[in-house]
């Protein structure tokens, strides 16, 4: 299975999540807090909002909870845009 995050090609397992996929594939964190602190995976059962995504053109979509398809796009979200 393959997604592609910020338009560059990963390589996932069927029934990974989209957090799972960029954990093996290395990335830690894909977004920023309001300190600008950097964010990724925190609790792991959609509770804290840390792994927010953009999936196929729709924000805000927690990374943990949501299952990769092939095909997927993600995105990742910045404070600057999240203040548009």
């Amino acid at each position: 299975m393959r997604i592609t995050v910020d338009g560059e090609p990963v390589d996932g397992v069927a029934g990974q999540t989209i957090a799972g996929v960029l954990l093996v594939s290395g990335r830690r964190t894909w977004r920023s807090g309001p300190s600008g602190a950097p964010r990724g995976v925190f609790c792991g059962i959609g509770a804290c909002f840390d792994c927010l995504v953009t999936v196929n053109g729709v924000r805000d979509v927690r990374a943990c909870r949501r299952r990769a398809h092939d095909g997927d796009a993600v995105a990742t979200q910045s404070r600057a845009e999240d203040a548009r």
